[in-house]
């Protein structure tokens, strides 16, 4: 493993820890004891349920997830914070409804720090006549060497 995956890894992780200090922070049912250990290994195990768990849950859910147009996917996010309270002592959620409003605010600000950090980006290029006036206006968007529209998450 190269040091910059390793950095990577350890950001995610800030970030991740971040976003449930903040959600522990907003939803009065997310707890940490305020013991910043716990906090940090909460964040762990949360991270390593996304990455082993996750899929496979989200593979399972499929038909949920296209019947709910992506919305189950804030259930499963949910689910596996509640598993966390399994495996790290001291980190408490009070019920699905605190799970679920921790996942969206977890989701959100993690997402807004990635953004802007530039760990993700968001390239939005819908105006494809005016990014590219040159001699082959009369090309559809996919001719003009991949200049259409665009939106790359």
């Amino acid at each position: 493993m190269t040091k910059g995956k390793i950095l990577k890894y350890i950001l995610t992780w800030a970030i991740n820890t971040f976003s449930v200090m903040v959600a522990a922070w907003i939803i009065p049912g997310i707890n940490y004891g305020d013991n910043f250990f716990t906090l940090i290994f909460a964040a762990l195990v949360l991270g390593v349920l996304n990455t082993l768990l996750k899929p496979v849950l989200v593979v399972l859910a499929l038909p949920l997830m296209l019947l709910t147009v992506g919305l189950f996917y804030f259930f499963i996010n949910a689910f596996l914070l509640l598993v966390v309270t399994l495996f790290v002592p001291g980190f408490e959620v009070e019920g699905f409804i605190s799970a679920l409003l921790g996942s969206m605010v977890i989701s959100f600000v993690s997402l807004s720090i990635s953004f802007l950090i530039g760990k993700k980006r968001l390239l939005f290029n819908l105006s494809a006549e005016n990014s590219n006036n040159d001699k082959d206006d009369n090309l559809s968007s996919s001719d003009k060497g991949g200049k259409g529209p665009i939106i790359d998450v």
